[in-house]
């Protein structure tokens, strides 16, 4: 017979928990886990907890071996170890709204790595290019993909002066007949 495993939270505990649920800024894995534990205080088996949350009991377990080692504040994700992301500024990214708005107004077009480069030189800021390019779908800005042509920056008049020399260049073919192929 399998080993029952039930769990009953502390009047505190439950209060800490329900804080912990209440939190926006908890992760979709944090609040899953504290689901699982909110569900099995209300006396429910791990099968019915997995059934209900869609997921694997060994993962509910999982979720009580954690809580007992860390209780309530073992429940959220853990810190990840590398350097942290890196966020732009208040007046960086004011600096760099107004760039862009200026620039759109303008016609002129800015690509990410331009503008890593842009944030380099006039505001001192190292940041990459794939997170600046985050960054910026976060905040709206949307992104087109350029033109590889700069035919909409081409004179016409002289457009037409080469398209006329090139006229002039091609040999002179005639029709195809039957007294031309002999």
């Amino acid at each position: 017979m399998p080993n029952i495993l039930r769990v009953a939270l502390a009047d505190e505990e439950r209060r800490d928990l329900h804080a912990l649920l209440g939190r926006r800024d908890l992760t979709r894995y944090s609040r899953q886990r504290g689901e699982r534990m909110r569900l099995l205080d209300q006396g429910r088996s791990v099968a019915e907890v997995a059934s209900v949350l869609e997921c694997h009991p060994v993962t509910v377990r999982a979720t009580v071996h954690r809580f007992v080692k860390g209780g309530i504040a073992g429940l959220p994700d853990a810190l990840r170890p590398g350097r942290p992301a890196r966020l732009l500024g208040v007046e960086d990214r004011a600096a760099l709204g107004e760039l862009l708005d200026y620039s759109g107004q303008a016609g002129i077009t800015w690509g990410v790595p331009a503008l890593c480069e842009w944030l380099r030189a006039e505001r001192g800021v190292e940041i990459s290019s794939d997170w600046l390019g985050e960054l910026l779908r976060r905040e709206g800005f949307c992104r087109k993909r350029t033109r590889d042509s700069v035919r909409h920056k081409a004179d016409p008049v002289l457009q037409q002066a080469a398209w006329a020399q090139l006229e002039d260049l091609r040999p002179c073919v005639r029709p195809h007949t039957r007294e031309n192929a002999i």
